[in-house]
């Protein structure tokens, strides 16, 4: 009995299934779609390894560093890139010829979602944007493959709402945010490239290079914003109403900022500061590595770096040791015994600085005697070195040493300071040391 029921119903549903496999999987527009399927998927299986290996090479060779991720991802998504564009090919003349398109319309909904989540998790560095282009590009390829794309559509223009004259829907809203994002992207592309272009243009300077490219990233930011807004329907016209108290609330409130902003584009454009030259502000001392728009960032010899804001380099005084050129003096001041030589002293210091490797010989340096002082006669050493970025207190260091070994070689002193006292009254103070001893032998006795 039970043998019999299976058997009615394994009949009935192989009566039910047999028909829909005949028409949905066995048919010959099926089956054609599928070997168009199968053959993409064998020209990716067999073109991604060369096309890896092109790709590792190209990047290889690539001066712009923060460009190679972005083609290395282009170069592994390129098979599927291509596969994609067989199936839409596929697609294209299939429906020309008046046949379904429902299993190649499944594939490559499914290759575009793989194409734009490999790309996303590669390009970009955000994780939680990388999360939300993977999911916008599955809810794409579902809707696609559930033949809801041009419904949500609609649905989406529908959901709109009137700001003036001005009517914007969620699809609009929508298709402005993907194309701001992709403007950005490519207007910080080319601004990079350009700004490795400029980097290494020796015709021109570094301060230029540097105005340069931060005035290219600000026109094409903006250009990108303004396009972006164009395309959603945005007059932009309507914003010159709104303009002048933008500008009084930024004046007020971002007073510093907009000071830092225009005296950044102050010092890049008097060159008076820029990267490579090595200040002083105050107790600050190192060299300049790059011009921010709001700060410069200054590297001390310990590795210290700071942020100095565009406004003090302006406002207050600044040492730059490598303005018109890389040549700076320095002074090493020391003294020696009034008995020693003088002269043998300022020889020897003379040749001591020719064992110092930084020092250099033109100009010439000298040994001047500045002064005759309480317990020493003061020398002072004054030389010229060609690289201050490398320190100053190290050389100073170098020099001393080298007059200290060719002092104790030639037994030249270097003097103690020395007072003379004077007694006006001898005998009182004899006296007084006496009724002092008297007192505390007294004491002690006690």
């Amino acid at each position: 009995m039970n043998s019999a029921f299976i058997l009615h119903h394994l009949d009935l549903l192989t009566a039910e299934t047999l028909p829909w496999l005949r028409s949905y999987v066995l048919a010959w527009d099926v089956l054609l779609q599928t070997v168009v399927a199968l053959l993409g998927a064998a020209m990716v299986r067999l073109a991604a390894p060369r096309v890896a290996g092109t790709t590792t090479q190209l990047t290889a060779r690539m001066r712009v560093l923060s460009l190679r991720p972005m083609v290395d991802a282009l170069g592994r998504a390129l098979p599927w890139m291509l596969f994609l564009l067989l199936l839409w090919f596929a697609q294209l003349v299939l429906a020309n010829l008046g046949m379904p398109t429902h299993l190649l319309r499944l594939v490559s909904s499914l290759v575009m979602a793989w194409i734009v989540i490999r790309l996303s998790t590669t390009l970009v560095r955000n994780a939680s944007m990388a999360r939300l282009f993977a999911a916008a590009a599955w809810v794409v390829a579902a809707l696609n493959i559930a033949g809801l794309i041009a419904p949500t559509g609609r649905l989406l223009g529908e959901m709109a709402f009137p700001i003036g004259t001005l009517h914007l829907s969620v699809l609009l809203l929508l298709k402005g945010a993907a194309l701001l994002v992709a403007l950005i992207w490519l207007a910080n592309l080319i601004s990079t490239l350009v700004e490795h272009r400029l980097n290494n243009a020796r015709d021109i300077t570094p301060a230029m290079q540097v105005l340069a490219s931060k005035l290219l990233r600000a026109g094409l930011l903006t250009l990108a914003v303004v396009a972006a807004l164009g395309a959603v329907g945005i007059d932009l016209t309507a914003f010159a109403v709104f303009s002048g108290a933008i500008g009084v609330g930024l004046g007020f409130g971002l007073q510093k900022v907009v000071s830092n902003l225009v005296s950044g584009v102050i010092l890049l454009l008097d060159r008076s500061i820029k990267p490579g030259d090595v200040i002083q502000l105050d107790d600050t001392y190192g060299w300049i590595t790059r011009l921010n728009a709001r700060f410069v960032s200054v590297v001390t010899r310990d590795g210290t770096e700071h942020l100095i804001p565009n406004e003090d380099l302006i406002t207050q005084r600044v040492v730059n040791w490598t303005y018109s050129n890389d040549l700076v003096r320095l002074k090493v001041a020391f003294g020696i015994s009034y008995s020693a030589d003088v002269h043998l002293a300022r020889r020897l210091a003379t040749e001591a600085l020719s064992k110092v490797e930084r020092v250099l010989e033109a100009p010439a340096p000298i040994c001047l005697l500045v002064g005759l002082g309480d317990s020493s006669v003061d020398l002072e050493l004054r030389f010229w070195i060609a690289d201050p970025r490398a320190g100053t207190a190290n050389v100073r260091s170098d020099v001393l040493l080298g007059v200290w070994d060719a002092f104790h070689a030639a037994n030249i002193e270097f003097p103690f300071p020395q007072r003379d006292l004077n007694v006006r009254d001898p005998e009182a103070l004899a006296k007084a040391f006496a009724q002092a001893s008297a007192a505390a032998l007294a004491k002690a006795s006690l």
